[in-house]
């Protein structure tokens, strides 16, 4: 019963990564099932600076990002909410106000902004490196992405991850803690490199076990890098390590950023280049590489891939929710009733609703029970925790805490969540669950329940046919119990009987 777009809707989608040193949109066109980039823009914004020391996002980044993101408004107009996916990486995850800021930035770019996990960033970069025709896709690839305030480390082959990690080392950060000013000496850069192999070292020995044959790298400080040591006659291609080390002492012997004179050195590049070549001497350290390639395929590319495949029947999150329901022990015939209800009873009430609504409630509905395999008492609250913070390969941030709201809604007193019942378009689906898990308490195979569900002024109305509620005691008792959970929460609940 998933809930598609339709891709003959679209010839262009888009995609804006919202990154801690940059923000970039990129739109592709679609032909078949490949995406040609079409046009591309990015904003050195600069997010991550903002980060006070008590991780709130100051005045200035605020506005930064905001002028950014309505200059990629202006170039997006037109397109339907299904083409467009933005998603925010290390910053957005961390500042302690992004909550507050984040109505603004997306009626800025006029679309929503996705913030996703450090893991989800690096299946995403891993989707678009695999996805470029730069490298060959058979060997075993080891793929690193330094961006401002995290670096990804993928192990993969062809279009499948194997090893996913997401460390808090970014070239922004380390420029800013290690270099400040752009001031460099040997001290300040074994420092810098000494912390990043520190995190490191909670990843190598996995690493290194697993192996690869091919060593990628890409997103802005592996193209600096790489640029500059071609261009300058340190490295016969990509990165090497010997030209790695002839780009460290010359960034030490100039002290001084601003004095560096190097071929291909952009202005935009040079207050983070610090922080990135000490990351990335550090990475060729602990992980024992000699070369390093760089691929134009980046998180932006693999953002237009997976929006791609949501609309052609190839949507990871639903792979992902199959496997949670199999590593939880989900009961999937008693899943399939309850989804089969909650869905028929919200169309009946809101028959206009969005598919990205409706599938939030299908895989709210098939995974509200995986909380049983911790406890069955209470098993709606351990269900909710683990929605709200499992690594969900497909899923933002967002998309598992308005899942953990209504799986944690689906059972129990409502005055203990009414927070969650604010905004009435977050009723419907919590009343749609509840009411079908009630009818299914049976676990049988039974006929679907004849109940329809409306929507009234301030609250809900469901008509049942009276000869199978007479015929249901336990049901049309826990129906009356329903409704006095309603009214406790200010809300109706009436419950008509119509004769068969």
């Amino acid at each position: 019963m998933y809930f598609t777009l339709n891709m003959n809707n679209y010839e262009l989608i888009a995609a804006v990564d919202l990154g801690s040193n940059s923000f970039r949109l990129q739109v592709g066109r679609i032909v078949g099932n490949q995406v040609y980039p079409l046009d591309f823009l990015r904003e050195s914004v600069r997010l991550g600076a903002g980060l006070m020391p008590n991780r709130m996002l100051d005045g200035p980044s605020q506005l930064r990002a905001l002028e950014a993101l309505s200059r990629f408004g202006e170039r997006l107009r037109g397109f339907d909410p299904g083409a467009v996916r933005a998603v925010g990486t290390n910053t957005w995850r961390v500042a302690k106000n992004i909550a507050q800021f984040l109505p603004q930035a997306e009626a800025a770019l006029g679309f929503p902004i996705e913030i996703i996990a450090g893991r989800e960033e690096a299946r995403l970069i891993y989707l678009g490196v695999a996805h470029s025709s730069s490298h060959s896709t058979d060997a075993q690839q080891l793929v690193v992405d330094i961006g401002g305030g995290s670096t990804e480390f993928i192990i993969g082959q062809r279009l499948q991850p194997q090893q996913l990690e997401s460390l808090y080392i970014g070239c922004l950060s380390y420029s800013l803690q290690f270099f400040p000013e752009g001031q460099v000496n040997r001290k300040r850069m074994k420092e810098a490199e000494l912390a990043a192999r520190n995190e490191l070292q909670t990843i190598a020995t996995a690493y290194l076990a697993t192996g690869w044959q091919e060593v990628i790298g890409t997103s802005g400080t592996v193209k600096a890098i790489a640029e500059i040591l071609e261009q300058n006659g340190l490295s016969d291609g990509g990165i090497t390590r010997s030209g790695l080390e002839a780009l460290r002492s010359a960034l030490v012997q100039a002290e001084d950023t601003a004095r560096l004179s190097l071929v291909g050195l952009h202005a935009d590049r040079i207050p983070v280049l610090p922080g990135g070549v000490a990351i990335l001497s550090a990475i060729f350290r602990e992980l024992n590489l000699e070369r390093m390639v760089y691929s134009e395929g980046a998180l932006r590319l693999g953002v237009l891939y997976d929006l791609l495949g949501r609309t052609h029947h190839d949507d990871l999150r639903v792979a992902t929710v199959a496997q949670f329901m199999q590593r939880y022990g989900v009961d999937h015939r008693q899943a399939d009733r309850v989804t089969r209800t909650t869905l028929a009873l919200l169309h009946q009430m809101a028959p206009e609703l969005s598919p990205t609504e409706a599938n939030h409630l299908e895989w709210a509905a098939r995974l509200h029970e995986i909380g049983i395999s911790v406890a069955h008492a209470g098993y709606h609250k351990h269900s909710a925790y683990i929605l709200a913070n499992a690594d969900m390969p497909g899923f933002s941030r967002r998309d598992q805490l308005k899942m953990s709201s209504i799986v944690l809604a689906h059972r129990g007193r409502l005055t203990r969540v009414q927070s969650a019942l604010r905004d009435p378009a977050d009723c419907l689906p919590i009343f749609a669950i509840r009411i079908a898990v009630l009818l299914h308490r049976a676990r049988d195979d039974a006929p679907p329940p004849p109940v329809t569900a409306s929507v009234l002024t301030k609250g809900f109305q469901l008509v049942v046919e009276s000869d199978w509620l007479t015929s249901m005691p336990l049901t049309a008792a826990a129906l009356e119990g329903e409704a006095r959970q309603w009214a406790d929460v200010g809300m109706t609940l009436r419950i008509l009987r119509k004769k068969s």
